[in-house]
């Protein structure tokens, strides 16, 4: 998909679409009224007919309007202009795109970034146009034999700006975009690949194609033999069920002075989760190939990072394992010792994301970062708690609490807060070792970050559970989301100073 901003009016645009809209009752946008002027009352003609209401997401294409130089004009219902929010505004961008591409329309020029969203820029409507544009055309047939292919697909979008001003502004949302979307249908690729085909040796080629790519990465693997070596026997145990190996990768992104302290990102990779000796119900099963969202996530915001170039350090970790039942598998009962010498006794071997990543966790302070976030599907509790709309956000330092929830608002790709107050810590007290992997059924999600939070006092740490945001469920969209790639990618480019708010 190509796209591009240019500044000028509808009439002078020669195009085989003109995307303008209308809003809720019968109400024309300023850019449709210029076009209704030129074409003497077409449009509002057609209006008072009850062709159109202008509710969200109608559409409604005109051919051959008099006095227009382009094919077709492509009116979008826009609902009540005072209420078009952020959500309504990526829905109609969806649906329009949707409506584009079917009606063989290979190109068009779209003035919706034009409409008025709620405390929201042209840098913003642009960006978010193309990310919702790309996330939409999205398909995953790599692995069909017959692939459902378009006819006449839409190749390219230009989106008109108000003034030539903002043409620059224009050009970044793009930029910023695409690089996003890149770093989403990279993570949804990944995550929707067969565990029979995605195990921790394929993340690990993922993450050496990624240093093959770009000049400013680096990558290497850690398998099990030096795993060994650093004691890292936690995440070693979740492993040891299955006969693919344990791989954890080791992504360095340098954008600027290596003297630098890297922020560094770590992603559960869970390739396949059986739950191990404690087994998990059969049903909905097929799904635990996506509980390596979290390493998917950091490896997609790993390439969106190298396409903005972004003038930071990153160090991004694919903490690639499979938990299987197996001969030589973990129990319930066992009591590891960690990498960073605190033991663990194993209630339940389901709870396996936590023993993989306490070891990740402190395999990381050799890097003496800025601060790590740890991304992972971790919790069923979290989707009873949030549902499938926010992600849970738990940390131990306020500031980067915060940061991250201003970039999740900026970016549309929410979180919410939860405490991780040391009332909780209670719940994981064990009479045989240091600790449990288990807190109960009450507060999951608190108990599982307070586990992971006894492996991060070295640096400033938050968590962020994904297990509602990464993937939908059931039915013909089944799929990943790419999420929680908008969000890092922000944070990314806030810390690294790039102007997004104007």
């Amino acid at each position: 998909m190509e796209f591009s901003v240019k500044s000028g009016s509808p009439e002078k645009q020669r195009s085989a679409c003109i995307v303008v809209g209308v809003y809720e009752p019968r109400r024309l946008s300023p850019v449709a009224e210029q076009l209704d002027k030129i074409s003497d009352g077409y449009i509002s003609n057609l209006l008072r007919r009850g062709d159109l209401e202008g509710k969200p997401g109608q559409m409604l294409l005109l051919h051959h309007v008099p006095n227009v130089l382009s094919e077709r004009v492509l009116l979008v219902g826009c609902g009540k202009e005072r209420e078009l929010d952020e959500r309504q505004y990526r829905q109609i961008i969806t649906k329009t795109i949707s409506t584009l591409n079917d009606t063989g329309s290979m190109e068009a020029v779209c003035f919706l970034t034009e409409l008025h969203v709620k405390g929201r820029d042209t840098y913003w409507k642009v960006r978010h146009a193309v990310e919702t544009t790309l996330d939409s055309l999205y398909t995953f047939d790599q692995l069909k034999s017959k692939k459902d292919e378009t006819r006449r697909p839409l190749r390219k979008i230009v989106f008109n700006v108000p003034t030539r001003r903002e043409l620059t502004l224009g050009e970044n949302a793009i930029e910023h975009g695409v690089a996003i979307a890149a770093g989403m249908k990279a993570t949804k690729d990944v995550a929707n690949m067969p565990p029979n085909i995605c195990t921790p040796a394929y993340l690990a080629e993922q993450a050496k194609d990624l240093a093959m790519t770009y000049d400013t990465v680096t990558t290497n693997i850690i398998g099990e033999k030096e795993m060994q070596e650093l004691g890292m026997h936690s995440y070693l145990a979740v492993g040891r069920g299955s006969r693919n190996e344990s791989m954890m990768s080791v992504i360095h992104y340098q954008g600027t002075d290596e003297k630098t302290a890297p922020i560094v990102l770590v992603g559960k990779g869970l390739t396949f989760d059986s739950g191990g000796i404690s087994i998990k119900p059969s049903d909905g099963m097929d799904e635990m190939k996506y509980d390596m969202g979290g390493a998917a996530g950091v490896y997609g915001t790993m390439k969106a990072l190298a396409e903005m170039n972004l003038k930071i350090n990153v160090i991004g970790v694919l903490a690639g394992c499979e938990n299987m039942p197996g001969g030589d598998a973990y129990r319930p009962g066992d009591v590891l010792t960690t990498m960073s010498g605190q033991t663990v006794e194993v209630l339940n071997t389901d709870a396996e994301g936590r023993l993989v990543l306490c070891d990740a966790l402190t395999y990381v302070e050799a890097f003496d970062p800025e601060l790590v976030i740890d991304v992972a599907t971790l919790t069923g509790a979290c989707v009873v708690a949030l549902g499938k709309h926010a992600t849970g956000l738990l940390s131990s330092h306020n500031p980067l609490a915060h940061e991250l929830l201003n970039a999740s608002e900026q970016s549309g790709d929410r979180a919410w807060r939860l405490p991780l107050w040391d009332e909780y810590q209670d719940q994981l007290e064990s009479p045989f070792a240091d600790f449990s992997n288990l807190g109960g059924r009450a507060a999951g999600t608190i108990t599982a970050a307070c586990f992971l939070s006894r492996f991060t006092k070295k640096y400033n740490w938050a968590h962020l559970d994904i297990a509602g945001t990464a993937w939908r469920s059931g039915g013909k969209d089944k799929g990943a989301t790419g999420r929680p790639v908008p969000m890092l990618s922000q944070f990314l480019m806030n810390k690294a100073g790039v102007e997004t708010e104007h």
